[in-house]
């Protein structure tokens, strides 16, 4: 059972390997160091994948933009890299169509996108997923007939995947990394990096009252958007130049697509996504530079406006669209900084920086959702230099904790529907894989566990238990947000909330003044994801 905070974490530690940020690449990172044989230390300052990893499209992708900028070789990478999640990541990653309308005013004509996607094709040759087609205007007007049809040319479908929780694909990381001996830290700080004599010597850190110092012979900055804040004075140049990717969460809205679709906004001609996902369609994203606090971005009235616009431009009938919005949210990418380019232009392939004045210390820029276990297997290649007894990748093709065998899905999905019904059957797959007997085998030992939260509310009593006591969540947020994933529902968790917390108190988890606590901090954190008019209000107690 991994510990659930930093408390156990000795004021002076040592480690082969430190890790800082707990989002998609520090996890990645973690877990591949500790299946490779490094004693590693992950220091998180807030949750796991509490940052840019669950800001994303939630897509799994080659890039077929990337193929404009001529980043073949990361195509190729991303593509291979979404063939493996399929499989050893099913309960997380699932295969997504996307159709994409082109009209008179698109930048590439029909002939144009037919050579992109076969190229699309070409690269990812080893591929289970269907190859694209091309669509007559017919075809696409008969398969999406609220699409607005005045310029409408044709269109294509091909296809990618989506990660619908990339949060839940985090903690299994992290929960991989423990497995094989990582300590996994939140709510724990880096402080300062600490050098001597040209040489990295370990980390500073402070959780809440806390301090301490964890020695190591690496050091590894996985920090995001952070990454230069926690370098401190130890680059002289900064690294990374975020730019902001904002979204809307709405409700099925007037002419809404069954399909997902991948289009080009009419003002600026930068693609964005209209995608059916977790009974909701995710619109976004922008990409405007950002230089202010990671943890506090948000979307603009501005960004907000654009995204309505031009999913109205597409579907003509979506007068109430705007009322349809149920949420937002935003995160800052960390690119690298690149002054005068473009932003879309900016690579979206991920660096890992040897800082040559101080021997064993890197830091990572950049990097995707879709490529973080290669960027994982790049970052180890290059620790070879500290440690050059590390073999070869141990992650190829190895499946994360909740991942199931095809031919033992079906077995697995008639057990938890015998206990728990179809709907939240379904439900628990597409959160915890596997784990979900782990989790409904826990029912057995307390009644109380197997209690929903309301009766008009999704989930378990048990399911938070769970997320307290084997995989590191502390707070509602957490509970809510980054474990159950009860919080992305259309309401924002605002009727899952109350239950949960009078659960836990129930259960002697917490007392009615954490309770309380606990309830104003996800109203403030709520605030932040409101709709940029409503941003005043919070959700309801």
């Amino acid at each position: 059972m991994p510990p659930s905070a930093a408390a156990a974490l000795p004021a002076d530690s040592s480690f082969d390997l430190i890790v800082i940020g707990g989002g998609i690449n520090g996890a990645a990172i973690a877990r591949e160091a500790a299946l490779s044989g490094l004693t590693v230390l992950l220091l998180e300052q807030d949750d796991l994948c509490a940052g840019t990893s669950a800001a994303s499209t939630r897509l799994i992708h080659g890039g077929l933009r990337y193929l404009e900028y001529g980043e073949l070789s990361l195509v190729r990478e991303s593509l291979r890299e979404r063939e493996q999640l399929l499989a050893t990541a099913p309960h997380l990653v699932e295969p997504l169509e996307i159709v994409l309308p082109l009209t008179r005013r698109s930048r590439r004509a029909p002939w144009q996108i037919r050579i992109g996607l076969l190229l699309y094709d070409l690269l990812s040759f080893d591929k289970s997923l269907p190859r694209h087609r091309m669509l007559s205007r017919a075809e696409i007007g008969a398969r999406i007939p609220t699409l607005a049809a005045d310029d409408l040319k044709g269109g294509a479908a091909y296809y990618d995947a989506q990660v619908r929780y990339p949060e839940r694909l985090v903690v299994e990381l992290a929960l991989d990394a423990a497995a094989n001996g990582a300590t996994i830290a939140t709510r724990t700080k880096a402080v300062e990096i600490r050098a001597a004599n040209g040489q990295v010597e370990g980390v500073a850190w402070q959780s809440g009252a806390a301090t301490g110092f964890a020695r190591a012979k690496a050091v590894v900055n996985a920090a995001g958007p952070w990454v230069d804040d926690t370098l401190g004075g130890l680059s002289r140049r900064r690294l990374i130049g975020g730019t902001k990717g904002s979204h809307l969460i709405a409700e099925r809205f007037t002419g809404a697509p069954d399909d997902a679709l991948y289009a080009e906004a009419a003002s600026d001609g930068r693609p964005f996504f209209i995608i059916p996902w977790n009974g909701l369609y995710l619109i976004g994203t922008t990409d405007e530079r950002f230089d202010g606090n990671p943890g506090a971005a948000s979307i603009s009235r501005d960004e907000f406006d654009y995204l309505v616009a031009e999913t109205k431009r597409l579907f003509p009938a979506a007068d109430d669209l705007e009322a349809s919005v149920r949420y937002t949210y935003a995160g800052v990418r960390p690119l690298p900084n690149k002054d005068g380019v473009k932003t879309g232009a900016i690579t979206r392939r991920h660096l890992v920086k040897r800082h040559r004045d101080v021997r064993g210390l890197y830091s990572i820029v950049g990097g995707k959702l879709t490529t973080h276990r290669a960027l994982a297997v790049d970052c180890l290649r290059r620790l070879r230099r500290v440690f050059p007894d590390l073999g070869p990748s141990p992650t190829a093709e190895r499946p994360l904790p909740g991942a199931v065998p095809a031919s033992e899905r079906q077995a697995l999905f008639d057990d938890l529907t015998r206990v728990v019904g179809t709907d939240e059957a379904q439900r628990l797959w597409q959160t915890y894989g596997g784990r979900s007997r782990e989790l409904v085998a826990s029912f057995d030992a307390s009644g109380d566990l197997a209690t929903k939260l309301a009766p008009d509310v999704a989930g378990f009593v048990g399911e938070l238990v769970f997320a307290l006591e084997r995989e590191w969540a502390i707070s509602l947020v957490d509970l809510l947000q980054r474990r159950t994933m009860l919080g992305l529902a259309a309401d924002f968790g605002s009727r899952a909330a109350p239950h949960a917390a009078e659960s836990l108190v129930r259960l002697g988890y917490w007392d009615e003044t954490r309770a309380a606590s606990e309830l104003a901090a996800y109203r403030e954190f709520a605030l932040r994801f409101a709709v940029p008019s409503k941003r005043g209000a919070a959700i309801s107690s």
